[in-house]
C-alpha cells in the first residue's frame, strides 16, 4: 500500500470548509443537509436488524473512553467458542435479523499469553483466522449475513474475510495524531494511528469491500479536525468507491474508564456534525448516527439529513455502549413515519453495492445476500414466496396522509395517462403506508372498471413435452432428452394422449385448452399443425389457447415461412389465441443471463403485434422477482402498454411471480427467491394503474400466489381469476405448493368470501352458456394418466408425431 497520508485534505481545506459551515446557522444548516438527503435518499431512512457477537472482550489497545475491553480476569474466556456464536445468531434469524455483526478486539494474542494459548487450543493461529471461520460458520449454519469489525488488519486478512462476509468496517475516528499523545484517548493504542487505520481503509477499497467507517466526536478533537477526517473518508471514496456508510457517534462517557468524568458533546454538537457530514461528503453515501446515542430525539436527528439508524438488534446489547439500550423497532418506525419518512430494513451491504454485486460481493457470499433481498436490494420483510404455501404475506399500515406527489401521480394514472417509466419504478418501489394508498387507488380504479364481478375460465393445461433445446436459467420444467434433474424425468405426449385430454377438459365442462410445452429439437412447424388438428378433432366446439411467440418463431422458422404465414396456417386450424408467455421481461439486459438463446424483447414484441394484426388475440405476461429489479418491471409495463395502444389485442395482463425452488439460476446462487409479498401485491396494483384504459383485466395465478395471495390482489386492483386448469405442470416443476385444479366450486367459494361475484367466462372474456356452465360443476375427477406419472409428474414417453 501506498503512502496513506496521500488520502488526507490539503492543507487548508479544513479550515475553509469549518469556515463555510459556521458561518451558517444551524438551522439553515440543517435544512440544507435534510434537502440534500431527500434529493438523493427520498423518504427511506433505513436500519439493519442484527445481533451483535463480541467474538473476544479483549484487545491489546487501551482507549481511554472504552468500556468494551476488558482483562483477561474480567472474563470467562478470551473468545466466543463456535457452539456460543452459532446460538446467539439462531436467536437473531428467529427473530428476522439478517445482519450478524461482529465486533471484537484488536489482536488480544500480541498482548496477552491466556488469548495465545485459547486460540492456539481452538485450532488457529490469530484472531482473524478465528474470526473468518466464525463468519463463515455463521453464514452457513444460519443464514444471517456477516458484517466484520475487527480493527486494522492486512491486505490478506482482509480479503480472507471478503470471503466469508459481506462488508466489513473500521471507525476512523479522527484523523488527530495528538489522541495519541499521553494525555490523549488513544495513548497506548498502537491501533488508533489515523495513517493505520487509513491504510487499512484503502485496502479495503483496493479489494472492493463494502465497507463503513465513521468519525468519534467528542474525545478531544477540534471541529476542523473532524471536518479533516470527513474529507479523508470522501478522499478515500473518490478514489475506491467503497464507503458505503459514514457513522457519526458521539463519545459517552463511561465508568471505570480514564474519560469518565469528560464532557460529552451536546445534542446541537451533534446534529451540526451529522449535518455537515452528508454536506461534504458525496450525495449517495448513507450517514448515520446510533439511535440509543441520540438521546431519543430521532426528529431532530432526521432533520439534519442523516438516511440510517444502524444496526438495531432484538436480542442482544450494544456492548460497546451497554448504558444506552436500543429503542424499539415500532418505537423508531413510528418516530421515522411521523416526520413524514419510511423506516426500511437493510442488508449490512447496502442496495447501491447490490446492483453492482459482481463487482462488490464475493461469489461464495452471493447467493445468501440474493436470499435475503428484495428487489431493489433491501432486506425481504418477511419469509413469503411464490409457491410455497403457508406462509403469510406482509401486512401494510394505512397511510396516515398521502404524500402529494403520490396522489398526482395516481390521479394521473386513474386518467389513463401514460406514466414515464421513472414514475412506474417509484410506484412499484413503494413501502409502507404508500402501498395501502396505492392498491386503494388501484382497487377503486378496478371497481370502476370491471365492477365487482371476478371472471375465471374453465379449462385445461396441455404441456405435450418437457423436452427443450433451450437452456432457460429460470426453468425447472424444461429437461434434456436424458435428464432426470429437477422435477421430472423427460416425456412427449402422444397426439392421442392430447386428444384424450381434450375430450376429457370438454367432457368436465371447460371451454378452453392451453397447450404450450419445450421446443423439442425433432419438432417443427408441422407438430404444432398437427397438435391442432388432434384437439379440435377430439374436441371441435373447444377454443384451442396455444404457442408462445418462442413456439410459433421456431414453428415457422422450421418451415421457412414468414411469422404471419404461419400464425395464418395455425389460425386455418383451429388455433383461437396466443398466451402472451415467453415474455419473461421485455428488457434484453436481463434477458442476456435469464434466457439468452431466447427471443429478444423486440422479436417477442413483433410476433404477438403480428397475430394482433391477423386478429389472433393473446394475454400478455411478466415474469418477475429473480435477476430484475422495478426498473426492469416499468420498462415491461410500457413496453406492453404501448402495443396495447397500437393493436388493442391484448386481452388480459397475467402477473407470473418467479417460482425459485427448483429453478436451475436459484440452485446455482444467482437469483433471489422470487419477489417480496409487497412487490406481489404491487404488482397487480401497479399493472392496473399503468395499463389502465388500455387494457382492463388484470389477471391472478392462483397456482404461484396461493388462495391468500390470490384474495390480496383480487383485492388490490385485479378482477380475473384465471383458469382452473385442472393439470399443471411448469409451475409445479418449478415447486409450487398450491396445487394444480382450482374447480369452479373453489374458485366461486374464493370469490364470494370477498364479497365479490364470480362469473365464468370464455377465453375472449365473452359469456359462457348454461350447458358448458353446469357441466363444469358436476364433473367426473380426471382419469389418470397410464402408466402411472412418474415423481414430479412427468407423463409416459411416447413418440411426438412429427414427419
Amino acid at each position: 500500500m501506498s503512502d496513506p497520508s496521500r488520502f488526507l485534505p490539503e492543507p487548508g481545506q479544513a479550515t475553509e470548509f469549518l469556515q463555510e459551515m459556521e458561518s451558517t446557522a444551524l438551522e439553515a444548516l440543517l435544512e440544507r443537509a435534510r434537502a440534500r438527503r431527500e434529493a438523493v435518499h427520498g423518504n427511506i431512512i433505513s436500519y439493519s436488524p442484527k445481533v451483535f457477537i463480541p467474538l473476544t472482550r479483549l484487545c491489546r489497545d487501551a482507549c481511554g473512553y472504552c468500556s468494551f475491553a476488558r482483562q483477561p480476569r474480567q472474563v470467562p474466556a478470551a473468545y466466543l467458542e463456535a457452539d456460543e456464536i452459532v446460538a446467539i445468531a439462531r436467536r437473531g434469524a428467529t427473530l428476522g435479523c439478517t445482519e450478524a455483526l461482529f465486533t471484537l478486539g484488536e489482536r488480544p494474542e500480541d498482548r496477552y499469553p491466556s488469548a495465545r494459548k485459547e486460540l492456539a487450543d481452538l485450532g488457529y493461529p490469530d484472531t482473524p483466522a478465528y474470526l473468518a471461520a466464525m463468519a463463515d460458520l455463521v453464514q452457513r449454519e444460519t443464514g444471517l449475513l456477516a458484517h466484520t469489525n475487527p480493527g486494522t488488519l492486512r491486505r490478506a486478512e482482509l480479503l480472507a474475510l471478503r470471503g466469508v462476509s459481506v462488508s466489513q468496517g473500521l471507525m476512523l475516528e479522527s484523523t488527530a495524531v495528538r489522541l495519541c499523545d499521553k494525555a490523549g484517548p488513544h495513548y497506548r493504542c498502537p491501533d488508533k494511528h489515523p495513517l493505520v487505520r487509513i491504510a487499512t481503509i484503502a485496502a479495503a477499497g483496493e479489494l472492493a469491500i463494502p465497507f463503513t467507517t465513521g468519525i468519534l466526536i467528542g474525545i478531544g478533537e477540534t471541529r476542523c479536525e473532524r471536518i479533516e477526517a470527513l474529507l479523508t473518508i470522501r478522499n478515500l471514496h473518490e478514489r475506491f468507491g467503497h464507503v458505503q456508510e459514514v457513522i457519526v457517534q458521539n463519545f459517552r462517557a463511561k465508568p471505570g474508564t480514564r474519560m469518565a468524568g469528560a464532557s460529552e458533546p451536546d445534542f446541537a454538537d451533534l446534529l451540526w456534525t451529522a449535518a455537515v457530514a452528508r454536506l461534504l461528503l458525496p450525495p449517495s453515501m448513507h450517514v448515520q448516527v446510533p439511535p440509543n446515542l441520540s438521546f431519543s430525539r430521532f426528529a431532530e436527528l432526521l432533520n439534519a439529513g442523516i438516511d440510517d439508524w444502524g444496526g438495531i438488534s432484538p436480542v442482544t446489547p450494544d456492548y460497546v455502549n451497554p448504558e444506552a439500550p436500543w429503542p424499539e423497532i415500532e418505537k423508531l418506525r413510528r418516530a421515522t413515519e411521523s416526520f413524514g419518512a419510511t423506516l426500511a430494513a437493510r442488508l449490512p451491504v447496502y442496495p447501491d453495492f447490490m446492483r453492482a454485486a459482481d463487482r462488490w460481493i464475493d461469489p461464495r457470499v452471493k447467493p445468501l445476500v440474493l436470499r435475503q433481498a428484495d428487489g431493489d436490494g433491501w432486506a425481504r420483510a418477511d419469509d413469503w414466496s411464490p409457491g410455497i404455501a403457508d406462509r403469510p404475506m406482509q401486512s401494510f399500515p394505512a397511510a396516515a396522509r398521502p404524500a402529494r406527489g403520490l396522489e398526482r401521480v395516481l390521479h394521473r394514472a386513474m386518467r389513463g395517462e401514460r406514466l414515464t417509466e421513472e414514475t412506474i419504478a417509484g410506484l412499484l418501489r413503494a413501502r409502507g403506508g404508500e402501498v395501502s394508498t396505492i392498491v386503494a387507488a388501484a382497487d377503486e380504479l378496478r371497481r370502476c372498471t370491471s365492477g365487482d364481478v371476478v371472471r375465471y375460465v374453465v379449462n385445461r393445461n396441455i404441456n405435450y413435452t418437457n423436452i427443450c433445446e433451450y437452456r432457460c436459467a429460470f426453468c425447472a420444467f424444461s429437461k434434456g432428452k436424458t435428464s432426470d434433474l429437477l422435477r421430472g424425468k423427460p416425456y412427449n405426449l402422444s397426439l392421442d394422449e392430447v386428444a384424450r385430454r381434450a375430450a376429457e377438459a370438454w367432457e368436465r365442462g371447460a371451454t378452453e385448452v392451453c397447450m404450450q410445452g419445450g421446443i423439442h429439437p425433432s419438432f417443427d412447424g408441422r407438430t404444432y399443425l398437427d397438435l391442432l388438428r388432434a384437439v379440435k378433432a377430439a374436441a371441435p366446439a373447444i377454443h384451442v389457447h396455444a404457442f408462445s411467440p418462442l413456439e410459433v418463431s421456431h414453428g415457422a422458422a422450421t418451415l421457412g415461412v414468414s411469422t404471419a404465414r404461419f400464425l395464418q396456417m395455425l389460425a386455418d386450424n383451429g388455433l383461437g389465441s396466443l398466451p402472451g408467455t415467453a415474455a419473461e421481461i421485455l428488457d434484453d439486459g436481463v434477458r442476456a443471463v435469464l434466457c439468452p438463446d431466447k427471443l429478444s424483447a423486440s422479436q417477442w414484441l413483433d410476433v404477438i403485434e403480428t397475430a394482433h394484426r391477423l386478429g389472433l388475440r393473446t394475454t400478455a405476461t411478466i415474469m418477475f422477482g429473480h435477476l430484475d429489479a422495478p426498473v426492469h418491471w416499468a420498462r415491461h409495463l410500457l413496453h406492453i402498454r404501448d402495443l396495447q395502444e397500437r393493436t388493442g389485442g391484448f386481452t388480459e395482463f397475467v402477473p407470473l411471480p418467479f417460482v425459485h425452488m427448483e429453478a436451475p439460476m436459484f440452485l446455482r446462487g444467482i437469483a433471489r427467491r422470487g419477489p417480496t409479498s409487497r412487490e406481489a401485491i404491487l404488482m397487480h396494483a401497479v399493472s392496473r394503474l399503468a395499463l389502465h384504459a388500455l387494457i382492463t383485466n388484470v389477471q391472478v395465478s392462483w397456482v404461484k400466489l396461493g388462495v391468500e395471495g390470490a384474495c390480496r390482489a383480487l383485492a388490490a386492483g385485479a378482477n380475473d381469476l384465471g383458469g382452473t386448469l385442472m393439470n399443471e405442470s411448469i409451475s409445479r416443476a418449478a415447486g409450487t405448493e398450491h396445487g394444480q385444479e382450482l374447480p369452479p366450486e373453489a374458485m366461486d367459494r374464493l370469490i364470494t368470501g370477498l364479497g365479490r361475484r364470480p362469473q365464468q367466462r370464455t377465453t375472449l372474456y365473452g359469456p359462457v352458456d348454461d350447458e358448458r356452465r353446469r357441466t363444469s360443476y358436476r364433473a367426473a375427477p380426471l382419469v389418470p394418466a397410464l402408466p402411472p406419472p412418474s415423481r414430479g409428474g412427468g407423463l409416459f414417453p411416447a413418440s411426438v408425431a412429427t414427419r
